[in-house]
Parts: structure tokens; sequence; C-alpha cells
């Protein structure tokens, strides 16, 4: 009973703030979502990943062994989720990066931040960085079908990873007043993310639902193999070890679906692997928290 109330405080206010969102749709507000996703993608998300690099109390030890970890964990969901994609003779451009790059911002932050404290958001926030990365590099390769170096380099988020890594090897900080005031634009992020995926799946109109469902699962259980796996593998200490379980396990993610609509992918279909996964996910991610916890 203590475990089951545990991990309903952890997963209530992640899927409440995303209700949130939701409901705020049905009942007929506005919600400019590409002005909302702008803000946090290009200011919100850079600014949470650069502090919480520079500022992180992990050893640099245990970060250097989540980062592999993570880029191994990806690795290996890109071979396996290949071979599913080809076996199942579907379209690479549409499905493989939103299999692989999971929703480790909207949700998989939240989840560390509120099941581990701090450090966990720590881990989690290299996780992600790690999938930021491979997301808008590799992915955005991949559904656009050849993406240019230029608009790589572009993309806050990597460049705020890059300098975030950069200051914490080499123990730079910024000004207090300019630390202070990149902390409050990061504390942004989290609850526009939350609500903002509820305000999405509102407004999406899902294609290949029974197929959706299939690959919903798959990824799940798949994820949380390779996850658990890589995370032996790498003997990660158990709070980086849950985080990396749980950020592989996450539901496909929002951008997946914005940027298949921007690409030309097939964005209704992978409109439908968002909500079906976030769903499944609604019952997979307690019950993976509960492993932990």
């Amino acid at each position: 009973m203590n475990l089951a109330l545990t991990v309903i405080e952890i997963t209530a206010p992640v899927f409440l703030l995303a209700a949130i969102g939701f409901v705020w749709i049905k009942t007929g507000h506005e919600y400019r979502i590409e002005f909302v996703t702008r803000l946090a993608m290009t200011l919100g998300v850079p600014a949470l990943i650069f502090t919480a690099l520079m500022n992180t109390e992990v050893e640099p030890a245990a970060l250097t062994a989540i980062s592999l970890a993570a880029l191994t964990g990806y690795a290996a969901l890109t071979i396996i989720f290949f071979a599913v994609i080809k076996i199942a003779r579907l379209d690479v451009q549409t499905f493989l990066a939103p299999l692989i790059f999971g929703n480790t911002g909207n949700l998989g932050l939240p989840l560390a931040l509120f099941a581990f404290g701090d450090v966990g958001l720590d881990y989690a926030v290299v996780v992600f960085a790690v999938m930021a990365i491979g997301s808008f590099t590799f992915g955005l390769w991949l559904v656009s079908g050849g993406a240019s170096l230029g608009t790589i380099v572009r993309e806050p988020i990597v460049i705020a990873t890059l300098l975030g890594a950069l200051f914490l090897v080499m123990g730079w900080e910024t000004p207090r007043f300019l630390t202070n005031t990149l902390e409050l634009v990061g504390q942004l992020a989290i609850p526009l993310m939350l609500i903002t995926l509820g305000v999405a799946i509102a407004r999406l109109t899902p294609a290949g639902i029974p197929r959706a469902v299939i690959l919903g699962i798959v990824k799940a259980g798949v994820s949380i193999g390779i996850g658990w796996i890589v995370a032996r593998f790498f003997q990660l200490e158990p709070t980086a070890f849950a985080v990396l379980v749980v950020q592989l396990a996450t539901p496909v993610a929002v951008t997946s679906y914005l940027l298949a609509e921007k690409y030309g992918a097939d964005s209704d279909a992978v409109a439908g692997l968002v909500v079906t996964s976030t769903l499944i996910s609604i019952a997979a991610l307690p019950l993976t928290l509960a492993l932990f916890v």
C-alpha cells in the first residue's frame, strides 16, 4: 500500500499537468502550441540543460558512466527498432526516430525529479541531453531525409548541451545574477512541456491505432529491457540505474509529431504512436518506478 501511494505521489503531478492541457483545449480555450513549444524548446529547456550541467553535484565519473550508458542504450534501440520496422515493412522515415527517442523531456525530467530529487534530475538531464543531441542530429536527418549540418548546429538544445558540458568539464560558472536568471527561465520548461503534451494529445488526429498499440507495447517492453541490461553492464549506481531505465521507457514524444508534420513524414501515423504510447505509459511508467522506489 505504501509503495502504491509513493508511486501515485510521483506520477500524479505529471499526468495531472498534462490533463490540465487536455481539458483546457476540450473546454474551448485558446492555446498557441507552436509559440509555447518554441518558447520551451528555445529558452526553457536549453536554460534547464545548461544550468543543470553547470551546477551538477554528481561526480564526473558517474556522469561519464550514465552518458556512455545512454549512448549505448540509444544505439541498441536504433538497431532493434530498425529491424522491427524492416520486418513489419514500415516506413523508416516515419517510424524509426519516434520509436528510438522517447519523451525524456516532458515526462522523464519531472518523473526523475519527483522520484529521485535533484540528483535524479541531474542524471535525467544528462540522458535527456544525449537524447536531444541524437534526436536533433540523427533523428532530424532521418525524418527530413537529410538535414544539413547548419540546421543541426543551430538548434538551441544542442548549443546549450555543448556549453553546459564545457562549463562542467572546465569548472566554470556564470555570474550569480545570470545563473539566477537562467534558472528562472529553466523552471518554465517542465510545467510548459507537460501542459503542452496534454494540449497536443487533445488536438491530434491519430491514424492506424491497432498498429500504434502494438508498436507502443513493443517500444515500452524493448526500451525497459534495454535500459535494464545497459545499466547493469555499466554498473550504474542505484539512482542512475533507475533514471536510465525510466528515461529510455518514456513514450513517443510530441516533438516527433511536430517534426513529421514539418518534414513531410506520415504525421497522422506518428500522432497515433504519441497517443497510444502515452496512454500505455500511464500504466507502464508507474510499474517501472515501482521497481526502484
